[in-house]
């Protein structure tokens, strides 16, 4: 029986439990090396003030992959899905109306959505037979363009069945909405500015676009092509039972253990060297971290060509997020629906409000009304704080990595009070409910969290960053260096918590 192979996976995020766990049970004797002290990245829970923990610094599970479930048996660990979706609640000014609650199911939005609730029967209608081309079609390992192999030449064939099968219609309104920017898209549809803003904000939060931006329609086609209801008991149950299956799967962890450098010999790998200077032997090397930390910083440089090092130099890592989390002593009450407890806020009055909220980060600042995403983990996971009180996780766009003045206490204590002048205008006496504060700019994010430029999704979600990700020559995970390749984020489909990097890496590796 020949020995078995030695794999070493780079990042303990869920991507690199994914991948470690699935690598595993192929039959390989696989080490997670994770650089902090706990597995999880941006999906685990820490606390940031006593008593009070986050959900992580990316908490929603909504786009995660089932089928990556299915595959890894998460059930037999406890992972459940939510039965149905959250809504999302769009409040307004107490002056200016109740405010949106967003379903995505037509018929419960009706009733928030007047002269426009016929178009989004419609628009949810054209999403829906979207969405079963864009499953089969994305969640697969991209296909090599440059070959004239079998299965590849067979998989580009039943993906142009699949896409004919959509119908001339749907076919032809598919290739002439996808370079779109998102606001001329949504306005074909609607006339409510609150609705559109709502709807436009998955397109662009975390990337250096706005909604006036072309070929963000593609984002946002993708993202509803993916949501479903998300885990149950949100990212830190995702974590929890991603590295149950790790450790059933055999997968060695170490956490506090960061790689200082990939050791190659004849342009293949050998190994790790940690930061510590212990050395660990591999035969390949899967790394679910930042690919620019990867090919930049533990590869060598004079191993990569000239054109590879242009590529991964130039893959766009511009962050944009911050995240704040509060810890409340109660719900905050908002103005105009006093009588809802939301589990998920968006805070952005309009396209026109979203695309001002977005222009001051190209010139390193942040405008007096950033826009806001709000999870409310506490409401499905109480024991995050203590009894009665809650925490919200804000993510606040645009934020830049670089801001002009650098970033300081006072200027992190600046843009915090933003935050809450913000709220307060929408949610009064919110702040009477605060007894602790988290902020974290892009550039804290990249310190604590190694995400190259503060980039939450390990790279920008830009069209030209989508499908061929990070660089050509790595766009199917491989490296040109034998042995390593990337499962992360920055890698294909992109961003988020939704397992298909780390899932479909390790299937290329397989």
């Amino acid at each position: 029986m020949s020995e078995r192979r030695q794999t070493i996976v780079i990042g303990g995020g869920h991507n690199g439990l994914i991948a470690a766990t699935l690598l595993a049970r192929a039959g390989d004797r696989v080490v997670l090396l994770e650089g902090r002290d706990h597995l999880g990245g941006l999906a685990a829970s820490e606390e940031f003030h006593p008593g009070y923990r986050t959900a992580g610094i990316d908490p929603d599970t909504t786009c995660f992959r089932p089928w990556v479930a299915e595959k890894l048996e998460l059930s037999r660990h406890g992972l459940e899905f939510d039965g149905e979706e959250t809504p999302i609640f769009s409040p307004a000014a107490a002056e200016d109306g109740r405010g949106l609650v967003l379903w995505r199911d037509p018929e419960r939005a009706r009733p928030e959505l007047g002269d426009d609730a016929e178009a989004y029967a419609r628009y949810r209608a054209f999403l829906e037979r979207l969405a079963p081309f864009a499953r089969r079609a994305l969640d697969r390992v991209p296909v090599d363009l440059t070959e004239k192999k079998l299965a590849d030449l067979w998989t580009l064939g039943r993906t142009a069945v699949g896409l004919r099968m959509l119908g001339r219609r749907d076919m032809m309104e598919l290739f002439r909405v996808g370079p779109m920017c998102v606001a001329d898209w949504l306005r074909e549809w609607f006339s409510t500015d609150a609705l559109n803003a709502t709807l436009a904000a998955p397109a662009v939060f975390g990337g250096f676009t706005g909604p006036w931006s072309p070929g963000t329609n593609a984002n946002l086609l993708l993202h509803e092509s993916f949501t479903a209801p998300g885990v149950r008991g949100g990212a830190p149950a995702l974590v929890a039972a991603l590295e149950a299956a790790a450790r059933a799967a055999g997968v060695e962890i170490r956490t506090g253990a960061p790689v200082g450098r990939i050791e190659i010999e004849d342009r293949a790998v050998r190994g790790v060297k940690l930061d510590g200077g212990e050395t660990l032997a591999a035969d390949r090397i899967a790394a679910a971290c930042c690919p620019k930390h990867v090919l930049l910083d533990l590869v060598p440089g004079e191993l990569l060509t000239l054109r590879l090092e242009h590529g991964i130099t130039h893959f766009r890592t511009r962050g944009t997020t911050a995240r704040i989390h509060l810890a409340l002593t109660g719900f905050p009450a908002f103005a105009c629906r006093p009588e809802l407890t939301p589990a998920r806020v968006r805070i952005a009055e309009g396209i026109d409000a979203l695309e001002r909220s977005f222009d001051p980060v190209k010139y390193r600042s942040y405008g007096s009304e950033p826009a806001l995403e709000i999870h409310v983990p506490t409401l499905a996971s109480p024991d995050l704080a203590p009894a009665g009180h809650h925490v919200l996780s804000i993510g606040v766009h645009y934020v830049p990595y670089e801001l002009d003045g650098g970033w300081s206490e006072e200027s992190r204590a600046a843009l915090l009070e933003t935050v809450l002048a913000r709220l307060e205008s929408y949610a009064p006496g919110i702040r009477s409910l605060v007894v602790g504060s988290e902020t974290l700019t892009p550039a804290d994010l990249e310190r604590r969290y190694g995400l190259t430029g503060g980039q939450i999704h390990h790279g920008e979600h830009g069209l030209d960053q989508l499908f061929v990700r990070p660089t050509p020559e790595c766009a199917r995970y491989a490296t040109p260096i034998d042995g390593l390749y990337l499962c992360g984020g920055g890698s294909y489909p992109g961003g988020g918590i939704t397992g298909a990097p780390g899932a479909l890496g390790a299937a290329r590796m397989l």
